[in-house]
């Protein structure tokens, strides 16, 4: 319990305390004055009185003034604590301590029904001594009383309201185990997306909130299941349309070689250069797929210290004859400091490998390749940018996804398999860093960021 619970929980004592004193000289005041001169009245205290004597009736009523005043403190901090609660479901648990487990509920309910059940007893015992006057049911009274007994008489009929007022008590913590019952039926029927209304910070209230979270983690992992299976099928359509396209190319030409069905060797070999150049596609995208099996499928790593700006520099250099096919320059822009990461160099160099050949692969027109390192709030943040067409927004969310190409074609009239940029995004994250894109009017930035090392 923390200090502001405590501080709290004297306060209502003594709150109560001082209501009860002041309460008890008020009633004796108004019981002397007043109410004694009420003849029924007069005989219902003057009965209690000799059933369990002036001191005893004095302290059972201290004792339920006192507990009148403490129920109203806690039932207000209860309705707070639990509306608290319900407005959202990080809040757990920060109500009072009091009723945060059922036991003190019970307890608390326990009392409630004691106090209410000695209340409804005085009720019931002035009405019988108004009843008692009156002659035929007079006489059946106290034929009753004679025939069963005061002290037995009183002890059913205290222990009868008791359990009638604690039933009735009880009842919404049983409604609400139904409510529970009934959430865990329509989860186990297949309703995941059932909410069970969380009424209380209790165990029941953790309950519910736990059976809901495993309704959303089950949920998520059917849907994930589902997308997996979608993308197992995607993937078996991309590759098969993929494979397929060159595939027939090549056994076309092939056809046409077999069949002599050329006019020279000029001719001929014309055609078995096409064979050869639909047979490269072929292979990179074999190649590309068995990377991608690879990279999803969790590769170990060798990760060794790198520095990023000399790897780009070097890898920039390699591009060299393919810039210069396409007619564009690559150019380098380090950070006047060492950009040190942990990193498998191997699979490093296939990812910015694919980013710098989807570079020149769409931003021809541009002339330029530019690759741009920087350190940013504790990562080395590498920007590969073209300046071909901005690619359009809607597409962005979709770059990395596999088999996606930016021109939303299968015509290979781009080159590529659709496989780089996610293979890509793979490998970055396998090193603990992310990959973005953006794209404006003039450029393309493809920016990744790992932490340095």
């Amino acid at each position: 319990m923390s200090s502001e619970q405590m501080r709290r929980l004297i306060f209502s004592t003594l709150g109560s305390i001082v209501i009860t004193i002041i309460g008890l000289f008020f009633a004796y005041g108004l019981s002397a004055n007043f109410l004694m001169n009420i003849g029924p009245f007069r005989q219902t205290v003057r009965g209690l009185q000799n059933m369990v004597g002036t001191i005893t009736l004095v302290i059972f009523a201290a004792l339920l003034l006192f507990s009148i005043c403490l129920i109203f403190f806690y039932s207000r901090e209860t309705k707070a604590a639990n509306a608290s609660y319900r407005r959202s479901f990080a809040s757990f648990g920060t109500g009072s301590w009091l009723f945060r487990t059922i036991r003190w509920k019970l307890v608390f309910g326990f009392l409630v029904s004691l106090v209410i059940s000695f209340i409804l007893f005085v009720l019931l015992y002035f009405m019988v001594v108004l009843l008692a006057e009156i002659a035929p049911l007079g006489e059946l009274i106290r034929g009753i009383i004679e025939t069963a007994g005061r002290l037995p008489l009183i002890i059913a009929t205290c222990f009868f309201l008791f359990l009638v007022v604690f039933f009735l008590i009880s009842n919404q913590t049983i409604h609400y185990l139904r409510e529970i019952t009934f959430g865990l039926q329509q989860i186990a029927n297949g309703n995941l997306n059932y909410e069970i209304a969380v009424k209380s910070s209790d165990e029941l209230g953790e309950v519910a909130y736990n059976i809901n979270q495993m309704g959303h983690k089950l949920n998520t992992l059917i849907e994930e299941e589902r997308k997996a299976e979608k993308t197992k099928n995607d993937l078996i359509t991309g590759v098969s349309h993929d494979l397929r396209t060159p595939l027939t190319s090549i056994l076309g030409f092939l056809e046409l070689i077999e069949n002599d069905r050329y006019k020279d060797e000029v001719e001929l070999r014309y055609y078995i250069g096409i064979a050869y150049e639909k047979s490269l596609s072929l292979k990179k995208l074999i190649d590309d797929l068995f990377e991608f099996t690879r990279v999803n499928n969790g590769m170990p790593l060798e990760k060794l210290e790198l520095d990023l700006n000399g790897f780009i520099q070097q890898l920039l250099e390699e591009f060299v004859p393919n810039l210069e096919a396409a007619g564009m320059k690559g150019r380098a822009y380090p950070d006047p400091a060492p950009l040190k990461i942990k990193a498998d160099g191997d699979r490093l160099v296939r990812a910015f490998e694919n980013l710098i050949m989807n570079a020149i692969q769409y931003g021809q027109e541009g002339g330029y390749v530019d690759v741009r390192l920087r350190q940013e709030h504790g990562y080395a943040v590498v920007e590969v940018v073209n300046y071909g067409e901005p690619i359009p927004e809607k597409y962005l969310p979709y770059l990395f996804e596999r088999f996606y190409r930016g021109d939303q074609s299968r015509s290979q009239q781009t080159g590529g398999t659709g496989l780089g940029l996610s293979i890509a995004k793979s490998i970055v994250e396998l090193h603990d860093g992310t990959i973005a894109v953006k794209s404006r009017r003039g450029e393309t930035v493809f920016e990744t960021r790992f932490p340095l090392y």
